[in-house]
């Protein structure tokens, strides 16, 4: 591995812990004995569900972040967006949001005026309330959203219910983390910068709209942080396995190159470590390796959805202008194999 490689943490999603010290600490908790609590933090989905009637349970979630990009108004939109696809990748509908802050009392208010303006957009857009929030004094600037939404409780989607011989589908390119990585230190062009500031500011309420109409989606999860691999060891569990295909898997405009120049993040050196054996890649691609453990932020949904249906989603999808694709499936093996 060269000696010039450089690590960018940036802001965004990159700034989650590891995958591996969260699990450690989560273990530590208690779990809820509720009854009605249908799904709390043990399965590592993207948010709560707490049921209060036969036909009605609330979805609860929350995420903020640093800034990935100098644009306070787009910050704003990134980080709503962020927050409100947890809601739509348990197949859920927003229904109100919480600004969360994060900013110096020595820095111009218009700055944070125009990231909470960004935020509303999207909240709005969503057809969820901005209803309120909390803010604190501190000496960087974090934004994001509280959310709560609604869903049938029989119709939840959570991201452990694959089934062998599922289709992957993933409807957001990855490279995100990469080429911000690129930008930090100018050498992105800004065609890949406009590319992934428009998929970081596209609602995942699209897709998720597309996979109500259809019966046979199984699980479901958003990209983000822990990127593609590590999301999606998620979703299988200790219970399948999965094939990928590289050549399938939609790319943000110029982030390989700037994989294949070693611009890479510290995040994803982290989910590397943290999928340890549990994937086999069988091409010769470090570019490749690094896509798949970039973090990602607003990424796209990924969903496990029966081979039967697959084809007829992936053309809704791309239908509605959606950058989809079916990237592989689920089998009975363990672990991941990336061809």
């Amino acid at each position: 591995m060269p000696d010039n490689i450089i690590f960018c943490s940036g802001g965004g999603c990159g700034a989650k812990l590891g995958a591996g010290v969260l699990s450690r600490i989560l273990g530590l908790l208690p779990r809820p004995s509720d009854k009605n609590l249908l799904v709390g933090f043990d399965s590592s989905d993207d948010a709560a569900i707490y049921r209060i009637s036969d036909d009605t349970a609330i979805v609860s979630t929350l995420d903020f972040f640093p800034p990935m990009t100098d644009d306070p108004c787009m910050f704003g939109q990134i980080a709503a967006a962020n927050a409100l696809s947890d809601i739509y990748a348990m197949g859920g509908t927003p229904v109100t949001a919480l600004n969360i802050v994060c900013f110096p009392e020595t820095m111009d208010i218009n700055i944070l005026g125009k990231i909470m303006q960004g935020g509303a957009d999207k909240v709005s857009e969503a057809g969820a309330s901005l209803v309120g929030g909390h803010s604190i004094s501190d000496d960087s600037i974090k934004y994001g959203l509280s959310v709560t939404g609604v869903i049938d409780p029989n119709r939840i989607l959570t991201n452990t219910g694959c089934r062998t011989g599922d289709m992957l589908i993933l409807t957001k390119p990855i490279g995100v983390g990469i080429v911000n990585a690129a930008k930090t230190v100018g050498e992105a062009s800004q065609s890949s910068i406009d590319e992934a500031l428009s998929s970081m500011t596209f609602l995942n309420k699209y897709a998720a709209a597309i996979f109500g109409r259809y019966s046979g989606i199984h699980a479901c999860t958003d990209v983000t942080g822990f990127g593609l691999i590590c999301h999606l060891l998620e979703m299988l569990a200790s219970e399948h396995g999965a094939e990928l295909s590289f050549a399938d898997i939609p790319l943000i405009n110029g982030a390989y190159g700037y994989a294949r120049d070693f611009l890479i993040t510290g995040a994803g050196q982290k989910n590397r470590s943290h999928a340890g054996d549990r994937v086999t890649f069988e091409l010769d691609d470090f570019a490749a390796e690094e896509l798949l453990f970039d973090p990602q932020t607003s990424g796209g949904l990924l969903a496990s959805v029966s081979a039967a249906e697959a084809e007829s989603i992936l053309e809704d999808l791309k239908d509605e202008g959606i950058k989809a694709a079916i990237i592989g499936k689920v089998t009975n093996g363990k672990g991941i194999i990336v061809k």
